[in-house]
C-alpha cells in the first residue's frame, strides 16, 4: 500500500504555503486557479470514463444497477448523485443506489472507523441483494479506502463489472476494479483536504458517467431532459418548455398533450412529433428502446 505521504493528493501545494496570511483576494484567486486544472486532469482519463460509461449503458439494458460506494465526501458525491437520478432521468429509486460508509447519518456527520473496514460494504451489498448483472463504481480520492477495495472485491466475486474512480495513480481502488479511472489533479489548496480538487474531480466524473449513460438509454432527446419528473412548479413549467422547444409547438397545445400523455414529456413529445395517439406513441417507445429519436426514425 502507498503511503499516505507519498500520495500526490497529501503534498504540499508549493503555491500556498502562505495561505494563512494571504489576502482574501489572493487566496480566492488561488483557489480557483488551482480549480482551473481539474478539467484538464480529466481529460486525460476520458477514455477510461468512455468505456466506464460503455458498461454501466450495457448493465441498465441488461435490467442492472448503478452502485456507487464511497466513505466521506467520495460517499457523500455517491450519494448526490444517485439522488439527483430520479428527477432529472425518472428513473426508479433503486436504479442508481449510493452506499456511504457509515450509512445514511454518515452524509451529516463522520462515522470514524467506518472507512477503514473491508467487511462492512460487503455486508451493504449482500443487504441490497447485489447481482451480476449490477456494476459498481468505487470512488475513494486516496485510491486506499478499506470500504471502497472491500466492496469492489466483493462485487468482483459476484461477477460484477467493476469501476475503481482515485486522485492518485497506480491506486489499489483501481487495481481492484475491472477500470481505472485516476484523475490526477496533485497537491490541494489546503494540504490533505480532498473535499477540494480532488471532490471536484469526482463530482464532475459523475456527472459524466450518469448523465451520458442516460444519454445512451433513451432519458434524453436532443439536450432535453424528456424523462424529468414534475415535482414542483418550475419543473412543471420546464416539462411545458421542453415540449415546446422539441416539437415548436405553443404553450396551449404542450399542455394539452401532457395532459393527455399522463404527465409523461416523452410520450406528449412522441404523439406530437408522429402526430398519433397516446398508445400509439407508447407503442413507438416501447419498440425503441424508449428512445424519441428511434422512435420518430422507424
Amino acid at each position: 500500500m502507498i503511503e499516505l505521504n507519498n500520495m500526490s493528493t497529501e503534498k504540499i501545494n508549493p503555491k500556498t504555503g502562505d495561505l494563512d496570511i494571504m489576502t482574501i483576494q489572493e487566496a480566492l484567486l488561488v483557489m480557483n486557479e488551482e480549480d482551473a486544472t481539474v478539467p484538464q486532469a480529466i481529460k486525460k482519463v476520458i477514455p477510461q470514463i468512455e468505456e466506464a460509461v460503455k458498461l454501466v449503458i450495457k448493465a441498465f439494458k441488461n435490467g442492472g444497477r448503478l452502485i456507487y460506494v464511497g466513505a466521506g465526501t467520495s460517499g457523500r458525491l455517491g450519494v448526490l448523485d444517485a439522488a439527483e437520478c430520479p428527477p432529472t432521468f425518472g428513473t426508479d429509486p433503486s436504479k442508481v443506489v449510493g452506499l456511504i460508509a457509515g450509512g445514511e447519518k454518515a452524509f451529516l456527520q463522520a462515522v470514524e472507523g467506518a472507512e477503514d473496514s473491508k467487511t462492512l460494504a460487503e455486508e451493504e451489498l449482500k443487504q441490497i441483494k447485489l447481482a451480476p448483472i449490477d456494476i459498481v463504481i468505487g470512488i475513494a480520492a486516496s485510491g486506499r479506502t478499506p470500504y471502497v477495495i472491500g466492496a469492489l472485491n466483493y462485487a468482483r466475486e459476484v461477477g460484477c463489472k467493476t469501476i475503481g474512480i482515485a486522485c492518485n495513480s497506480n491506486s489499489m481502488v483501481g487495481a481492484s476494479a475491472d477500470i481505472a479511472i485516476e484523475a490526477i489533479v496533485g497537491p490541494e489548496v489546503l494540504t490533505g483536504s480532498t473535499r477540494l480538487k480532488a471532490g471536484t474531480a469526482q463530482k464532475l466524473i459523475l456527472n459524466m458517467i450518469s448523465t451520458i449513460s442516460m444519454v445512451g438509454i433513451g432519458k434524453v432527446y436532443k439536450n432535453l431532459m424528456v424523462d424529468v419528473q414534475r415535482n414542483n412548479l418550475k419543473l412543471e413549467q420546464r416539462a411545458i418548455n421542453i415540449i415546446k422547444t422539441a416539437t415548436e409547438v405553443d404553450n396551449k397545445t404542450a399542455k394539452t398533450k401532457l395532459e393527455e400523455a399522463n404527465g409523461s414529456v416523452k410520450l406528449a413529445i412522441t404523439m406530437i412529433l408522429l402526430k398519433c395517439d397516446v398508445d400509439t406513441a407508447k407503442q413507438k417507445l416501447e419498440t425503441s428502446e424508449g428512445s424519441i429519436r428511434k422512435a420518430i426514425q422507424k
